[in-house]
């Protein structure tokens, strides 16, 4: 199969193309230049890949939480392929992406995106089992659930953002132990290796109006309901 996987959630974007030829992986810190970098950095890769835009099956893309204009531009991107090649995209959460490379160590894994504001996006969860569903929550939300939790005194932290919080609750959670191991899978890894289950499982890929997956409203939007 002939698979392309972006991430744009965050300011890194990743990029990877699985083929008969193998696998191409790259990760570009853009800063806000995304925008006007994605499709060179796309062109490059199917490049490296040695494959034509035409010869992709299958794409996949998170759809959230994370940048606002990132997420719209990462869709935007995939979506204009499907439209012109007939190409089916999947929508994956960034939180699931971020904790795949931990899925099989049996421990809890807290996934999380600083949010600002006293607030992460963050799941909890243990193998497939998801314990805190994802979601734009306060730091003392975290915290409240992780105090909570008698059946477990080891959580392992992952995200961008993971030291972060790891220093929040070792602060706030005593008695309870934290790891924020970093990993070598990139996250264009993570996401064909989802997408291949996807894939495999028969999922439905999104439909032509969905859309990213806001947890909390962008200041624009806010701003616009402001005035109705």
């Amino acid at each position: 199969m002939n698979i392309l996987v972006l991430d744009c959630a965050v300011s890194a974007f990743s990029i990877g193309i699985e083929s008969e030829k193998g696998q191409v992986f790259h990760t570009y810190n853009m800063g806000m230049r995304q925008s006007e970098l994605i499709v060179p950095s796309l062109q490059n890769t199917l490049s490296e890949a040695e494959i034509s835009v035409k010869d992709i099956q299958y794409s996949a893309v998170t759809i959230g939480p994370g940048s606002f204009t990132g997420l719209r531009l990462g869709l935007s991107a995939l979506k204009a392929l499907t439209f012109a090649y007939d190409i089916p995209v999947y929508g994956i959460s960034t939180l699931k992406m971020y904790s795949r490379p931990l899925i099989n160590t049996e421990k809890k894994i807290i996934s999380c995106i600083d949010a600002n504001k006293d607030k992460f996006y963050c799941s909890v969860t243990k193998g497939t089992e998801e314990l805190l569903l994802e979601n734009d929550y306060q730091t003392k939300e975290i915290i409240d659930f992780i105090n909570s939790d008698s059946t477990s005194d080891e959580f392992w932290i992952c995200g961008p953002d993971r030291n972060k919080l790891k220093t929040i609750l070792e602060n706030e959670c005593k008695g309870k132990s934290f790891f924020a191991p970093s990993v070598s899978f990139n996250n264009a890894q993570s996401l064909l290796e989802i997408t291949k289950e996807m894939i495999e499982q028969k999922k439905e890929p999104l439909k032509d109006f969905e859309g990213p997956v806001y947890l909390r409203a962008s200041e624009a939007e806010l701003k616009l309901e402001n005035k109705i």
